[in-house]
């Protein structure tokens, strides 16, 4: 997938244009943010499931070499093969090989961020075998040639005529002028499309949500059947996966497994969860001749020891992306790559490059709600604040901007000025909005007002108020 996260900004104009996106991202509340809220209150040692799921990724990630190594020799003890790949380009190649190796035409997918990191199908297009999503949200996107735009509802920014629209378009041996004005009537009409592909395709592909080192197995977790479909009927069932989804445990497993549908959807668990271990016994009904896993590491084990490392424990719910202003605003395709919200905004410039994404880290309110949601408890502000200041140190923001911190800065070292400027500005700035109390511009501060009122200050500035409550050790001018 090719990033365009240079031009965040330009993205995030016509996102907030877009009278039909803006209806879309409206549904988020309802569909995802109070729904999560109701399953966590239905659940009272959520906040100590969170505490036990940090402190087991925590552990797993300070022993990644050791579990990695136990689920690869699991693997191969259960019939199956492990691809080691350093990046993206090797991933494909490893899959490719695969494909190949079998003859296959056509690869059935289950859904997968991974696989849209690494750039997959359009790989296997260029070179003669044929990727079909099957998860209906991403076949949608297909249809339409466009990435997800949300990590667990990649077609969120659809409506249901546009998705007409694609399926009039793509599916021509259909009556042209059959009825698709409701959600069942497409729905049908995906499942008896993609029913064909399941059993004509070669080899299935999926992501997975765990790799669990005790038995050498996979896990995913939908809510449509296509994952199990499609890690059963073809030949050969691939799994591609990033290094830490590992965990130790079928137990470890249970407990991440607890947090995520309900921080995800607000379900209790999602309607399927599906293990795959190995290739088919012989006194198995159904399964794969051959189970590989292409483990991708693609600039992960380069964040191990870094301030970076805690984003490293995402399970990839989407709850940060849900609560975020700024995603709910404009959208996962302003971000310019895979991943998008604060998850994205920490996670991209570690695999893309700062140079790249630095535009992202930026785009964040610092309100707190990503981490206060986060199953996980990842301190995304905290790294945000972290690539803001590589992002500086290397010179890449613009000279005004870098002028205005460095005025900051110094004003800042001095208390007494500070304070000074502070009381004339709340003053001033008072005075001149309290007729309407607040400013529609202000000068040097158009990126606000262009799209918000800036509200007028109202009485003293805060320290000063502070300090008359009797709690600050020392008083303010």
């Amino acid at each position: 997938m090719l990033a365009t996260s240079r031009s965040f900004k330009s993205h995030a104009r016509r996102a907030l244009a877009d009278a039909q996106l803006q209806k879309a991202l409206s549904r988020i509340k309802p569909g995802f943010v109070d729904k999560r809220a109701a399953a966590v209150a239905r659940l009272p040692e959520f906040e100590t499931l969170r505490d036990a799921a940090r402190d087991l990724k925590d552990h797993v990630l300070e022993n990644l070499d050791f579990y990695l190594e136990a689920f690869e020799s699991k693997v191969v003890e259960s019939g199956g093969r492990v691809h080691w790949c350093r990046d993206a380009a090797e991933a494909r190649q490893a899959i490719l090989g695969i494909c190949r190796s079998v003859g296959a035409r056509t690869a059935i997918k289950g859904k997968s961020m991974v696989t849209e990191e690494i750039g997959l199908n359009e790989f296997l297009e260029d070179n003669g075998v044929v990727p079909v999503e099957t998860d209906l949200g991403e076949y949608i996107i297909q249809l339409r040639g466009e990435p997800p735009s949300h990590i667990i509802a990649p077609a969120i920014h659809v409506n249901k005529e546009q998705v007409a629209d694609a399926f009039r378009a793509n599916h021509p041996w259909f009556d042209r002028d059959r009825p698709l004005e409701d959600a069942r009537a497409l729905l049908d009409e995906a499942r008896q499309v993609l029913r064909r592909k399941f059993f004509d395709a070669e080899v299935g592909i999926t992501g997975a949500n765990l790799l669990i080192a005790e038995t050498g197995s996979t896990v995913i977790v939908t809510n449509e059947g296509n994952g199990g479909l499609t890690q059963t009927l073809p030949r050969v069932h691939i799994v591609v996966a990033s290094l830490e989804k590992v965990v130790p445990t079928l137990e470890d497993a249970t407990t991440i497994l607890r947090l995520l549908a309900r921080s995800a959807t607000g379900q209790e668990f999602s309607v399927y969860t599906t293990f795959a271990t190995g290739p088919r016994r012989a006194d198995d009904l159904d399964g794969p001749e051959q189970f590989h896993v292409v483990l991708l590491d693609n600039g992960r084990s380069a964040m191990l020891g870094t301030g970076l490392q805690d984003v490293l424990r995402c399970i990839r719910c989407a709850a940060c992306l849900n609560h975020c202003p700024v995603y709910g605003a404009v959208g996962g395709h302003a971000y310019g790559w895979v991943y998008s919200g604060p998850l994205g905004a920490v996670l991209t410039p570690g695999l893309i490059g700062i140079e790249e994404a630095g535009h992202l880290p930026n785009a964040s309110t610092f309100c707190g709600r990503c981490e206060s949601v986060c199953p996980m408890r990842i301190p995304l502000p905290r790294m945000m604040r972290l690539w803001r200041e590589r992002e500086f140190a290397r010179r890449l923001v613009a000279p005004p901007a870098r002028y205005a911190l460095r005025l900051w800065a110094f004003v800042a070292r001095h208390p007494a000025l500070y304070h000074a400027v502070s009381r004339v500005g709340v003053r001033l700035f008072g005075a001149l909005g309290q007729r309407r109390g607040r400013f529609r511009w202000l000068p040097l501060a158009s990126g606000w007002t262009r799209w918000r009122d800036m509200p007028a200050p109202e009485g003293r500035t805060f320290m000063s108020q502070w300090a008359a409550s009797g709690r600050h050790p020392r008083s303010a001018p």
